[in-house]
């Protein structure tokens, strides 16, 4: 890290400015965004209970000014992260070493791609003196390793430029090809899967339920209340493990406004589904789900259909749904590979890990370059 920068840690992200946090992500990515991750640990969901423990990294020149921050926790375990490294924290403990704590770059609990990385733009200071900084860090906090995960790839190439380890993976995005409406895009579509999604909304529209679409303020209280009751019927049936409390939905929305958006289903005017997602600058990502109801296709309704609906109504290039799901390529949605970077101390971990990752990192792009055969849009030789 060149020495006339300057490298803090901090316990909170209210020690720094929200402004000056904010000045560093030019992509304005609202899960990087100050009003997020405050409000992630003012609600108790980053902090001892789910063991995030956050200090967050920030550089600062000569004069003082804020250059680069990143969002950085502590970690004792491998928990709400989306990227597993759990076989390598088994292999080292089996071998004598201690894996954890850890440091961990990322966004607690979002597997959303961005900016992990982030330099105020016109300071001239590149990425390395950040990855310097984290390597620094994680040197001084006696921390076995450091992740970033999900950043983008440009941050992707200079961290393995730094000598980090490389990592792949694979999400399910779709892509506005400039549609004046979901008719517009079905007729992207084969046949086929043209008709398949049609009888799929029509099926879930018909069971007694409305949809509505609401942003900001329009979501009152009482609507995150059920939200919470949504969301925890999704953890408490598949996953065992709700970080999210009650307290983080209305922060987050009243501290985000209108770039909270969120699709409900209400049955004799009553809410019982619900799927929310942030709106950034160019994308909307899905990301939390959950229903009291059982209704035919209502999840692929809430999740997907309807965030294309939005997306294309607010001339949004993207839908980003999360992680996982095949499913969301008959629906769409086309493999993109993720992309995380790993610096790890102890020489005879980083020497295996590093091996591994050559083998994922080829298997990774045969298996997205399969996927992307299954995609169902119409080809240039098939008929409308």
């Amino acid at each position: 890290m060149p020495s006339e920068l300057t490298l803090s840690l901090h316990s909170s992200i209210a020690d720094i400015p929200p402004t000056e946090w904010d000045a560093c992500d030019e992509t304005e990515n609202p899960f990087t965004s100050h009003a997020f991750l405050l409000s992630l640990e003012e609600s108790g969901c980053t902090g001892p209970r789910t063991g995030w423990l956050p200090q967050h990294l920030a550089l600062r020149d000569a004069a003082g000014a804020l250059v680069g921050v990143a969002p950085a926790y502590v970690k004792g375990h491998s928990y709400g992260e989306y990227v597993f490294d759990h076989g390598w924290a088994r292999a080292f403990e089996s071998a004598g070493g201690d894996y954890y704590p850890k440091f961990q770059v990322a966004v607690p609990f979002s597997p959303v791609p961005g900016p992990r990385l982030l330099m105020r733009p016109g300071s001239g200071v590149p990425h390395a003196a950040l990855a310097s900084a984290m390597a620094q860090a994680t040197e001084a906090l006696n921390l076995s390793s450091c992740h970033v995960t999900f950043c983008t790839k440009e941050e992707w190439h200079d961290l393995g430029e730094a000598g980090w380890l490389q990592r792949m993976g694979v999400q399910f995005h779709w892509t506005n090809e400039g549609y004046a409406s979901f008719d517009d895009f079905l007729g992207a579509l084969s046949s086929r899967k043209r008709k398949s999604i049609r009888r799929e909304r029509r099926d879930a529209q018909s069971a007694g339920l409305t949809m509505r679409t609401l942003r900001g303020s329009e979501i009152t209280p009482e609507i995150w209340r059920q939200f919470h009751k949504f969301y925890r019927s999704t953890t408490d049936r598949k996953w065992g493990s709700a970080y999210l409390t009650a307290r983080f939905w209305p922060l987050m929305g009243q501290r985000l406004g209108d770039k909270v958006v969120l699709m409900l289903a209400e049955r004799d005017g009553k809410p019982v589904a619900g799927a929310l997602n942030l709106m950034g600058r160019d994308a909307l990502y899905g990301r939390n789900w959950g229903s009291l109801v059982e209704a035919p296709f209502l999840h692929f309704e809430l999740c997907y259909y309807q965030a294309l609906d939005f997306a294309i109504a607010y001339g949004l290039q993207r839908v980003e749904a999360g992680a996982q799901g095949e499913h969301k390529i008959q629906r769409g949605y086309r493999p993109v590979p993720t992309y995380s970077a790993h610096l790890i101390a102890h020489s005879g971990l980083r020497r295996a890990v590093a091996e591994s990752l050559v083998q994922e990192r080829a298997a990774m792009e045969e298996e997205i370059a399969t996927l992307d055969t299954l995609s169902p849009y119409r080809r240039d030789d098939e008929a409308a």
